[in-house]
């Protein structure tokens, strides 16, 4: 059983919680429950870590981030089981989640010194005199608030990014999954033991946590968890005029149109479904099949789920348990409320349920205004329905104030990427599910209600750095307008200018 670091200079008497492993109820470590006071040292110590991080070079950063990576994957099937016992999830894809947050780790280490460098940019002709440089300068410090249903790699990819960029951070894990948090900036201090304390710290505890780092004077939050929360985070920020980056959820569809593969569709659909209990925010929720298709699309998705286990013993089961327990009561909800307004389910039911675990559930023909259908359900269910054509499918996958990602299956043609190109969504795989997470140069995020704002990438560098426009005049002109000793005669050859300048 894996333990947590706890603190042994913080006072005796301060308040902890307890981080419990969701399929059995185990305690796995105690952490403190840090408050605003708690909160406002760790950022005034950021400060100091990030005046003398930003005064780096970008290549001793990236060694420093370098070695960071080379600690946590020497010791990785360690911090895999810190993640299987904290989330649930299977071993298997603790690690996938590992390896996907080194990858963007590395390319965001080695790419931060290209990205946002000082760079020249054209004058343009009214201002040939002058010449103009722009560079992206690090923000400062960034709070970072995290979820619980990818514990390393969605917080990494603005840790790693706001790092890379030159920021100090200071991380809030969720309460279900702070090991993983403390686990990460313990590394950072071993890989780093010359660096200043101060450049990446955790603060662990529960919503007061939360909402004292959205107050503290950052000067940006990355924010991942539900819209509703996030409208709240945003409230407190907005008291310090603090800017935040927002990742918020969505509610994402399958499009299956005609040349698709049906047997990888449906591949696609099982996986995006029900990896990680359906805990995913971009995630597979609904699917929209081209008639036609829909028969032998769903002999496929049951003959996948058939093969599906849940249950407790790590070798046999396929997902895990709710990490939230309070999720388990969402995911009946959306259920019952489905199958009451006319949906079949095909496999499952409401009593799939049987908390902590929730077998697959699979919903047909659940209408549009089900809860099903409109809100995130955050569980292994899916709606399928039959639509007409791809018109119908679009329209519908767009009907929805979320707006975060996408799949699309068409066949080898460039059909898919037309049908992607309609979708109101920041991100579509096609012929694929959530490949985007994956490629590391592409940036992720929605809008909507999924948030705005983008992680990874070169927008994702850029997200946490702010950027600083110099010029620097070469030579004086004859015609100098911004001036009180301006002439007539100087108008006279701006306006001849803009009448020649600007013709058709």
């Amino acid at each position: 059983m894996t333990t947590s670091v706890e603190a042994t200079a913080r006072p005796a008497a301060r308040e902890t919680f307890a981080s419990l492993n969701p399929a059995t109820g185990e305690e796995i470590g105690r952490y403190p429950v840090d408050g605003p006071e708690e909160v406002a040292a760790a950022v005034a110590r950021a400060r100091t870590g990030a005046a003398w991080w930003a005064g780096l070079t970008p290549g001793e950063r990236k060694r420093r981030l370098g070695a960071w990576a080379a600690l946590i994957a020497r010791e990785r099937h360690e911090l895999c089981a810190l993640i299987h016992e904290e989330n649930g999830k299977p071993k298997d894809d603790a690690f996938l989640e590992l390896l996907l947050s080194l990858e963007h780790l590395k390319w965001a280490a080695a790419h931060a010194g290209r990205v946002l460098k000082r760079r020249r940019v054209a004058s343009g002709l009214a201002m040939a005199n002058q010449t103009a440089t722009l560079e992206y300068r690090p923000l400062g410090v960034v709070g970072v608030v995290g979820p619980w249903n990818y514990p390393m790699f969605t917080p990494m990819g603005s840790i790693g990014y706001a790092l890379a960029a030159g920021n100090a951070v200071v991380f809030k894990p969720s309460e279900f999954t702070p090991g993983v948090g403390v686990w990460l900036a313990d590394a950072f201090a071993r890989a780093n033991p010359d660096a200043t304390s101060g450049v990446f710290q955790v603060v662990t505890g529960l919503g007061v946590t939360g909402a004292a780092l959205c107050t503290s004077g950052v000067d940006k939050l990355a924010f991942t968890g539900s819209a509703r929360t996030g409208r709240k985070v945003m409230a407190a920020c907005a008291e310090t005029l603090t800017p935040v980056l927002m990742e918020c959820g969505g509610k994402d569809a399958l499009i299956v149109a005609e040349g698709a593969d049906i047997k990888a569709a449906a591949e696609g659909a099982l996986w995006g479904a029900m990896a990680n209990a359906g805990q995913t925010c971009v995630g597979i929720e609904r699917v929209y099949v081209v008639r036609g298709l829909e028969s032998a699309f769903l002999d496929e998705l049951k003959a996948g789920i058939a093969e599906l286990k849940t249950g407790v013993d790590e070798p046999e089961r396929s997902y895990g348990p709710m990490t939230m327990p309070a999720q388990v009561d969402v995911v009946r909800r959306h259920i019952e409320d489905a199958i009451a307004k006319g949906a079949t389910a095909v496999i499952g039911g409401a009593d799939a349920v049987r908390e902590p675990f929730i077998a697959p559930v699979v919903l047909v023909d659940a209408p549009e205004d089900s809860a099903a259908v409109r809100e995130e359900t955050f569980g292994p269910t899916v709606t399928v329905r039959t639509v007409e054509d791809v018109d119908e499918a679009v329209k519908l996958a767009n009907a929805t104030g979320y707006g975060l990602a996408a799949s699309v299956y068409a066949g080898p043609t460039r059909r898919g990427t037309e049908i992607a190109r309609r979708l109101r969504t920041g991100m579509v795989s096609v012929n694929a599910v959530i490949a985007f997470a994956g490629i590391p140069s592409l940036p992720f995020g929605g809008v909507g209600e999924s948030g705005f704002g983008r992680i990874h990438g070169e927008d994702g560098l850029r997200e946490f750095a702010r950027a600083q426009s110099v010029t620097h005049k070469r030579f004086a002109t004859p015609m100098d307008p911004a001036t009180f000793r301006r002439t007539a005669k100087t108008m006279g050859m701006l306006d001849r200018y803009v009448g020649l300048r600007f013709r058709k």
